[in-house]
């Protein structure tokens, strides 16, 4: 629903853009890490580019001095960013990589981890933004207390139990989850779609954090190529928020819990022990694949997990699977088949917005962001066709 006592923060009117000068004397230092970051530069890079030391570029971002109008425009140009973008007086996240649970977090570097956790952060803003026209779902997950979450170790033991109890409290029986992002959607969590480099989205993998005042899990492209293990990774994510919010990240004992926590979600031991093949049955374990939405390794594992399998069974099946997967069976399915696992909340939160004098310009505006991330960050295409002139 729209909130229509909110004055229109971003209508199809453009106000006027600051100048350097006015930037200058406004500036926010923590913009300028945030621009850096997205970028995947180092000081020294930004340095390089402006031909100053990299003492200069951190002294900018520690608020020591300010850039002059003149090197504001330069930072602009090699960071890609207006210069208003580096003003104050903007909602900042402000979020770093200690508060944020990535997957992969060994084979991930600082550099990447910054780049992925400023993306965090403008997913963040764009919602801030967003809410101020559209009521999106109440946040609805156990511990969580906007922004701050309140450990759970007292009341939830186990991530096995954490998963049977999170599937009681909200109400999804005990047979499979169709829709799991749609779903975490309509609890209140954010999910976005990382819009990085194959490269770089592959060793981040996915990430997840509650330090802000909605929880938030972002997933990758090679993972959207898989729905399987989309479905696994988002879990897993979901996982973190509800065991480890006032956890720090990288234990990989946390990430064990998280697994186990993602396998019990998605396939109850209850229920799923009772349909799984007591000796390996690849017939079976397709048909329960598309019925669960989880990998035929992923069952695989829960067969041995559970005691249905040896490890050298299980060890052999997963050849087996591997031969299969070689001769055109067993094949990864992309998302693109499955609407209920694409995020879709921010993308539906602007659509409605737009009906009550709300404008993509007036919002990139709002946020001093292009047009173009606008859309990258709302998971939307742009939807005027690119047009050249005849030679």
């Amino acid at each position: 629903m729209t909130k229509t006592d909110q004055p229109p923060l971003f209508p199809s009117g453009k106000s006027s853009a600051p100048t350097p000068v006015d930037v200058a004397s406004a500036f926010d230092p923590a913009r300028l890490t945030q621009a850096r970051q997205l970028k995947g530069l180092t000081k020294k890079d930004v340095a390089d580019d402006l031909r100053v030391t990299p003492a200069a570029v951190g002294q900018y971002e520690a608020g020591v001095a300010r850039p002059r109008p003149d090197v504001l425009l330069r930072l602009a140009e090699v960071l890609g960013v207006s210069v208003a973008f580096f003003a104050s007086g903007r909602p900042n996240a402000q979020l770093d990589a200690s508060g944020t649970h990535f997957r992969s977090l060994r084979s991930t570097r600082m550099f990447q981890r910054d780049k992925a956790v400023a993306f965090a952060s403008q997913v963040w803003e764009l919602t801030h933004a967003l809410e101020r026209w559209v009521e999106l779902p109440i946040v609805d997950l156990p511990g969580f207390a906007g922004g701050e979450v309140m450990s759970t170790t007292t009341s939830i033991p186990d991530p096995v139990q954490a998963a049977q109890q999170l599937r009681g409290y909200w109400g999804l029986g005990k047979g499979p989850i169709a829709h799991l992002v749609r779903l975490m959607e309509s609890r209140g969590i954010v999910v976005a779609m990382l819009p990085f480099e194959r490269a770089e989205a592959a060793r981040i993998a996915a990430f997840s954090t509650s330090r802000l005042p909605r929880p938030l899990i972002v997933l990758t492209p090679d993972r959207a190529d898989d729905v399987y293990w989309y479905r696994f990774s988002a879990a897993h994510e979901l996982g973190h928020l509800v065991l480890h919010g006032d956890t720090a990240p990288g234990d990989q004992q946390n990430e064990r819990e998280a697994d186990a926590f993602a396998a019990e979600f998605l396939t109850p031991r209850a229920s799923i022990a009772p349909e799984l093949p007591s000796r390996v049955d690849f017939t079976v374990l397709a048909r329960l694949q598309t019925a669960w939405g989880v990998s035929a390794k992923s069952l695989l594992y829960r067969c041995r997990e559970l005691g249905l399998f040896s490890a050298p069974t299980a060890s052999r099946a997963y050849q087996h699977l591997n031969q299969l997967k070689a001769q055109g069976m067993f094949l990864d399915e992309p998302i693109a088949r499955y609407p209920g696992e694409k995020p879709v909340l921010l993308a539906q939160a602007f659509e409605l917005a737009t009906r009550h004098g709300a404008s993509l310009a007036g919002l990139a505006s709002e946020l001093a962001w292009s047009v173009e991330r606008v859309h990258e960050l709302l998971g939307v295409q742009a939807d005027r066709p690119i047009l050249r002139l005849v030679p």
